[in-house]
C-alpha cells in the first residue's frame, strides 16, 4: 500500500491486524510531520460552555490518546472553544484476527471488508450504546446536539455511522473516514426520524487493501435508502490512512455547521 503524500510503499502482510497498525503508525507520522501548526489553543472552557464537541473514534487494535494529533489541523478560529475527546476501545477477542484480544469496539468477522462481509450487529450495537452514552454526558452539561460531531477512521468509522443513526436526536454530523455500513438494511426500520436529519460526510480511498472502496460505495445509496444526507468522497491513490486534506475537508464541513450557542 502506497500512502498519499509520500514515498513509502509497504507491501501488504498477511495478517490483517498488522496491516491496520502499519497503516495508521504510518498515517499520524505523516500527519505530524506536515502540520505546520503543533501548538493548537488549548480548551479553556467549562464542558457547559463549549460551543462545540467532536468524538473521534479510533480504528482496530488502535487507541483514543495515538490519535489526538489529528485535532491540531482544526487551526480555524471557531474550534477554540471546541472540546475534542478520543476514547479508547476496551480490549476485546477479534474474529478477524483469530480471536487475539485487542482494542476493538465490536466484533469484525473478517478482513478486508467488502460490500458483502458479515456484520456481528449485537456487538455493534453495544458499542453504539457506549457511543451514545459519552454524547449523552456532553449534552447534559449544556453542548447543543447540533454542535455534536462524532467522527472516526475504519472500525471507528463504522461505529460512527451506527452511533449517529441510532441516536435519538439531530447532531451536528457524522464523519466516516475508510468506514462501512455495520449492520443489514433491516434496521433502517429502527433510525429515529430526528437521527435521519443529521448529514453524513463519507471519505474513502479508491484503492484502499483494507476497507474496499466497494465497502464505502455501499454507504450512499444505503443512507438514501434511509433518508439521509451523504457526501462522499473518493481519493484516487489513497490507501487505508488519513491525508491532510481529508482533515481539512472536515475543518470546513464542521465549520459550515457551527449552530450559535445562544
Amino acid at each position: 500500500m502506497k500512502l498519499a503524500g509520500s514515498h513509502l510503499t509497504i507491501s501488504l502482510l498477511s495478517k490483517p491486524i498488522v496491516v491496520l497498525l502499519i497503516s495508521l503508525v504510518i498515517t499520524l507520522l505523516f500527519i505530524c510531520i506536515s502540520n505546520p501548526n503543533p501548538n493548537p489553543s488549548p480548551n479553556k472552557m467549562a464542558a457547559g460552555r463549549n460551543r462545540s464537541f467532536i468524538l473521534w473514534l479510533h480504528g482496530l487494535g488502535d487507541s483514543g490518546p495515538a490519535n489526538e494529533p489529528l485535532k491540531t489541523f482544526f487551526t480555524s478560529p471557531e474550534f477554540n472553544t471546541s472540546k475534542w475527546s478520543f476514547p479508547s476501545a476496551p480490549s476485546n477477542p477479534v474474529t478477524c484476527n483469530y480471536g487475539a484480544v485487542m482494542p476493538s469496539w465490536f466484533d469484525m468477522p473478517e478482513i478486508p471488508v467488502t460490500a458483502h462481509s458479515p456484520n456481528d450487529e449485537a456487538s455493534v450495537l453495544k458499542a453504539v450504546k457506549q457511543v451514545h452514552t459519552m454524547i449523552d454526558k456532553e449534552i447534559d452539561a449544556g453542548v447543543r446536539p447540533d454542535n455534536i460531531f462524532v467522527c472516526g477512521f475504519s472500525q471507528g468509522g463504522a461505529l460512527t455511522l451506527a452511533s449517529v443513526l441510532l441516536y435519538p436526536k439531530t447532531l451536528g454530523g457524522g464523519a466516516i473516514f475508510s468506514g462501512w455500513v455495520p449492520f443489514n438494511h433491516s434496521i433502517i426500520e429502527q433510525f429515529p426520524a430526528d437521527a435521519k436529519k443529521t448529514p453524513i460526510l463519507w471519505f474513502h480511498g479508491i484503492p484502499d487493501p483494507t476497507v474496499l472502496f466497494e465497502a464505502g460505495q455501499a454507504g450512499p445509496p444505503f443512507l438514501e435508502k434511509a433518508g439521509v444526507t451523504c457526501e462522499f468522497k473518493a481519493y484516487p491513490g489513497l490507501g487505508h490512512s488519513i491525508i491532510p486534506e481529508e482533515l481539512k475537508n472536515l475543518e470546513s464541513w464542521i465549520k459550515a455547521r457551527f449552530k450559535s450557542s445562544s
